[in-house]
C-alpha cells in the first residue's frame, strides 16, 4: 500500500477500531463477545493495564473525536486537544505526588512535635495584603484560626497569623523585616530573637555576647507566654555566619531558614500547643559528613645520573 493521505486515515481508523474494541472487552466483563481473547491478553497487558488505565477516558474521547468529524483537520485538532489535555492531567498528577509528600513531612513535625494543626492551601502571595513578605491561606476562623498563631511546613517555621477572615486568612512570613521570634539554640540554652530580612538569611541577636557558636549549629522556636504567636521546638534555620564577638552584651548570627518562603504551597497552622516543650526532637536528623579519602603519595628515589667527567674518569 502506498503511503498516501487515505492510507494514513485507513491506519488511524484501523487503530481506533482496536483502541474501542478494548474499551468494549474491558466493559463487558464476562459477558463480553470477545472473552476468549480479552482472557489471553490480559496475561500479556494486565501489568501494562493498570499504568494506562488513567488515559483511557482521554482515548475514548480522542476516538469519538474521529468518529465523528466530518473533515481531516478537525479530527487533527481534535486529537491533539486530547493530547494536551492527557498531557495536563499527568503534570497534575505529579503536582499531587508532590503535594503529598508536602503533607507527609508536615504531618510528621506535628507528630514529633505534638502539635495539633490544620491543614491549609497558600492561595495568594504578598502585596494584596500590604506586605512584603506575607501570604494567604485558604483557612479562617470558621475552621477555628485565630489571630497570633504559629504557621510552619514540612520544613519548619513559617510565621504567624496576623490577619483572619472566615474562610481565609494572612500570614506574615518569618522573612518580613517586621518580623521576629524568639530562638533557643539546640542542645543548649543560649536564647536569642530572630528577625527577617527579605530573602537574606535571617539575622539572630543572642542575649549572650560571648556564647560559643559555630557555622552548622541549629535553632528552634523558644516559645512564647501562653504559645501564642509561637510554640516550642518549631525548626528555624542552620547558622551560616557568625560576626565576631566584640565584647558587647549581645552577639549576631545568620541563619539559612528551613522553610524556602518562595515556595510556599502547603501549611499547617498550630490550632493547639504541646503540653510539654518538644525541645529538639522536631529537628531533622543531622547529615551526615562526607569522608575524605586520604591519599597517600610514594616517593621512588631514582637512581643517581653520573657525570661525565667521572664517567671518563671510570673509563
Amino acid at each position: 500500500m502506498r503511503d498516501t493521505r487515505e492510507s494514513r486515515l485507513l491506519l488511524v481508523l484501523l487503530i481506533a477500531i482496536a483502541f474501542a474494541l478494548i474499551t468494549v472487552d474491558i466493559r463487558g466483563g464476562e459477558d463480553s463477545p470477545v472473552d476468549g481473547a480479552r482472557q489471553g491478553a490480559a496475561t500479556v497487558f494486565g501489568p501494562i493495564e493498570s499504568g494506562v488505565s488513567a488515559a483511557v477516558d482521554p482515548v475514548g474521547n480522542a476516538v469519538s473525536a474521529i468518529r465523528d468529524s466530518g473533515e481531516r483537520h478537525d479530527r487533527l485538532a481534535a486529537l491533539e486537544e486530547e493530547n494536551a489535555a492527557l498531557k495536563a492531567r499527568l503534570g497534575s498528577d505529579d503536582r499531587s505526588r508532590s503535594r503529598l509528600k508536602q503533607l507527609d513531612k508536615m504531618l510528621k513535625i506535628a507528630g514529633q512535635g505534638q502539635y495539633g494543626i490544620k491543614g491549609a492551601e497558600v492561595i495568594a502571595i504578598g502585596a494584596a495584603q500590604g506586605f512584603s513578605w506575607t501570604i494567604t491561606i485558604d483557612i479562617g476562623a470558621n475552621d477555628g484560626i485565630k489571630r497570633d498563631m504559629t504557621v510552619l511546613n514540612g520544613e519548619g517555621l513559617v510565621g504567624r497569623v496576623t490577619t483572619v477572615g472566615p474562610n481565609t486568612a494572612t500570614v506574615l512570613l518569618a522573612s518580613d523585616p517586621d518580623f521576629t521570634v524568639g530562638t533557643r539554640m539546640e542542645s543548649g540554652d543560649e536564647l536569642g530573637f530572630a528577625s527577617g530580612q527579605g530573602d537574606r538569611p535571617l539575622r539572630v541577636e543572642l542575649l549572650n555576647g560571648k556564647a560559643e557558636v559555630k557555622k552548622g549549629d541549629r535553632l528552634v522556636t523558644f516559645g512564647s507566654q501562653a504559645d501564642r504567636p509561637f510554640v516550642p521546638g518549631v525548626p528555624v534555620g542552620v547558622v551560616s555566619r557568625v560576626d565576631p564577638s566584640g565584647g558587647g552584651l549581645t552577639r549576631t548570627l545568620y541563619v539559612t531558614p528551613y522553610a524556602a518562603f518562595t515556595k510556599l504551597d502547603i501549611v499547617g497552622v498550630v490550632v493547639e500547643a504541646p503540653k510539654k516543650d518538644p525541645r529538639d526532637t522536631v529537628l531533622p536528623p543531622k547529615p551526615k559528613p562526607t569522608p575524605r579519602p586520604t591519599v597517600t603519595v610514594t616517593v621512588t628515589p631514582s637512581p643517581e645520573v653520573p657525570v661525565d667527567g667521572q664517567n671518563q674518569q671510570e673509563q
